[in-house]
């Protein structure tokens, strides 16, 4: 039996930019983003993955509902058999690891039911842009003490199916020893709750690939991922699942080669998934954040702003059916 994969996309129309902004446009609109979830997802009861962001900063109000930044109530997506992957940030300016952790227990209370996969912090290997966790100060205890804090309260309500991890960037050079420094401070039991490892890239986006060689460069980032920065840290036996990937379109770059990425890069993530323990890809982002703007991350979308279907909308589909 070929191995399956889990599938899921990020719906909402706010993007994060290298400059420490948002890159945003018109509104979500949750009938069309409906329609399109129900198109990509095929058929009732399928598993597929809503990605969702919600954050802990000095304003969370704890004790109360925290809804999702973006999409907004995302809750609401999770139908037919979806459930969200939801990423809960860490962005406190003092530190308060204990107020994140209250929080990441809180998040179980409220979206336990709906949820799959539950990603302590977003990109916390990241130093230098303050919309990603590796910017707050005591970033590594964060994911320590939280992802014990959220498998707690998950067992203690009953909560089995729901899965907890953290994610980071490729990692190369000085910054492969990241995750090796996590588990070297959390020891046997950080990694004894751990469900999952997220990675999140974008080959071709930000340092350019020629086309011809994108599955091999692919291959060998998610091969040295898997070797050379989880083994080592003694994460290899956990699944490996790719939080975030994407191609934006605009000038120069044209939406049919969008589709050829798309399938590119699914194509490796497939045939590469059951030596490389590969549980799921996640596409970011259904929707373009504004079609009217030229920045690059203005157009991440599979949709434009309005929900056209880009080519790789059709791409991804077809994808997911074959391989989901």
């Amino acid at each position: 039996m070929p191995h399956r994969l889990l599938f899921g996309v990020y719906p909402g129309g706010v993007a994060g930019d290298d400059s420490g902004g948002l890159a945003s446009g018109p509104p979500d609109d949750p009938d069309r983003v409906a329609e399109a979830l129900d198109r990509l997802q095929g058929r009732p009861g399928r598993p597929f993955l809503v990605r969702a962001y919600t954050g802990f900063d000095e304003t969370t109000r704890l004790g109360g509902p925290h809804p999702t930044a973006t999409p907004q109530d995302a809750r609401r997506y999770a139908v037919r058999g979806r459930h969200l992957d939801l990423v809960a940030q860490y962005r406190s300016a003092a530190g308060d690891v204990d107020g994140y952790c209250r929080f990441l227990r809180e998040l179980v209370e409220q979206y336990g039911a709906v949820t799959r996969t539950l990603q302590v912090t977003e990109e916390p290997n990241d130093t230098a842009n303050p919309i990603l966790d590796g910017c707050y100060p005591s970033v590594r205890d964060a994911i320590v003490r939280g992802v014990s804090a959220a498998k707690e309260r998950a067992r203690e309500l009953g909560y089995d199916e729901l899965r907890v991890g953290f994610n980071t960037t490729p990692l190369f050079g000085p910054s492969v020893s990241f995750i090796s420094e996590l588990t070297a401070l959390g020891g046997p039991a950080f990694v004894g709750e751990l469900d999952y490892v997220g990675l999140d890239f974008f080959p071709d986006v930000f340092r350019p690939v020629a086309p011809a060689g994108l599955a091999s460069a692919v291959e060998g980032l998610l091969r040295h991922h898997r070797d050379t920065v989880l083994t080592p840290a003694g994460l290899g036996h956990l699944p490996l699942h790719i939080t975030e990937h994407g191609w934006p379109t605009g000038e120069e770059r044209p939406p049919h080669r969008q589709a050829e990425v798309v399938a590119t890069v699914v194509g490796a993530v497939v045939e590469l998934a059951e030596e490389l323990s590969l549980s799921g890809y996640t596409h970011f982002a259904l929707r373009d954040a504004d079609s009217s703007q030229p920045g690059l991350f203005h157009r991440f979308g599979l949709t434009t702003d309005d929900y056209t279907r880009k080519p790789a909308f059709d791409t991804y589909r077809t994808l997911i059916d074959r391989h989901g």
